[in-house]
């Protein structure tokens, strides 16, 4: 394998896993975490809401988690994953918000999601991301 290919491969590897420190962050409703998965000037959509900016998105977490999101875990799965260059990438996951007591995501929760990388310092970071319900 020359060394380019094990670095994309590697990069893949790390790109598959920012869900899942999504994901941890979200089990803990640790806005702290979440926001730390995002670059600093990133942006987030979600129907009905847009942060700009880290702090921003932790702002809304925080009180995400302290209201409507109280006790809710989501569930993420990569479906598409392409590396745009040497520090860029884009990731598209299917999942959504799991309320206490599912295990699978209920069809009226289920979205697809975009997920726009940027590799600073050598991590993997959300710079920009949006999810559309399935059903829309």
């Amino acid at each position: 394998m020359s060394p380019s290919t094990t670095t994309a491969t590697d990069d893949l590897t790390a790109i598959g896993e920012v869900p899942q420190r999504i994901i941890a962050a979200w089990a803990g409703n640790d806005a702290d975490a979440f926001a730390e998965v995002f670059t600093e000037d990133a942006t987030m959509v979600l129907p009905g809401n847009f942060a700009a900016g880290r702090e921003a998105i932790r702002a809304f977490m925080t009180q995400a988690y302290a209201g409507p999101y109280r006790g809710t875990r989501v569930a993420g799965t990569p479906i598409s994953a392409r590396i745009l260059g040497p520090d860029f990438a884009v990731l598209v996951t299917k999942g959504g918000v799991l309320v206490p007591g599912e295990s699978e995501v209920a069809p009226e929760r289920a979205v697809r999601a975009t997920w726009v990388l940027a590799k600073q310092d050598g991590q993997w970071l959300l710079t920009a991301y949006q999810n559309t319900p399935i059903g829309a």
